[in-house]
């Protein structure tokens, strides 16, 4: 994970996930990358209300973990605590699926999978008005020593949010944007871009 990445790169790191699950998994892959328990400190928490124990130099949220804020003013709250815990100048960095994406690529659309270890098979449907994604997404996992599969089932809705309503958010919450890229590149987004980078600033806490 990226979590992993910046660690063995020398950073100190803490991971914040809505699902204590996803987080022993975490605990789990650290371990078997040789990482220390605890080297990594994990907090079970809803990015709309997290509370870090002082402020840090940078924040990074990825997987498009920002449209699974379905509401504007939510968003903007997490943007707010985001500016609270950052140092002076600290800086925020996250990526969101774009309009286009869930409108022309993802909207009413069914993709499937067929894996040895895995399959799935997921289906979106777009709705435009309110600009929220629904995704149902049936896992098939193969049982450990087994030629039986387990079938798990999930329901996810994402909103769909252009950049600049992302910019509003960010001025209005007291963060400061900075720039923004089309994924994986160093290239200026465009109305095609499917997943957007963003990186945005704490102005400068009195201290």
């Amino acid at each position: 994970s990226m979590t992993r990445r910046l660690v063995s790169r020398g950073y100190d790191m803490i991971g914040v996930d809505y699902s204590e699950d996803m987080l022993e998994i975490a605990r789990e892959k650290d371990l078997e990358e040789g990482l220390s328990y605890g080297q990594i400190l994990y907090l079970n928490q809803d990015m709309r209300e997290f509370e870090l124990y002082g402020t840090v130099k940078a924040i990074v949220s990825i997987c498009d973990s920002v449209n699974y804020i379905t509401e504007e003013e939510d968003l903007e709250e997490v943007f707010r605590l985001v500016n609270n815990y950052l140092d002076p100048k600290g800086v925020f960095i996250f990526d969101f699926n774009t309009v286009y994406k869930y409108q022309e690529i993802l909207g009413d659309q069914t993709i499937a999978e067929d894996r040895d270890e895995c399959s799935f098979i997921w289906d979106n449907y777009y709705y435009e008005d309110e600009q929220i994604n629904e995704y149902e997404l049936s896992l098939f996992i193969k049982e450990t020593d087994s030629d039986l599969y387990r079938k798990y089932q999930e329901t996810h809705f994402q909103k769909a949010y252009d950049l600049e309503t992302i910019k509003g958010l960010i001025e209005r919450s007291g963060l400061e944007y900075i720039t923004a890229y089309d994924a994986f590149t160093k290239d200026a987004p465009t109305k095609t871009s499917e997943r957007i980078y963003v990186v945005a600033r704490e102005r400068g806490k009195c201290v």
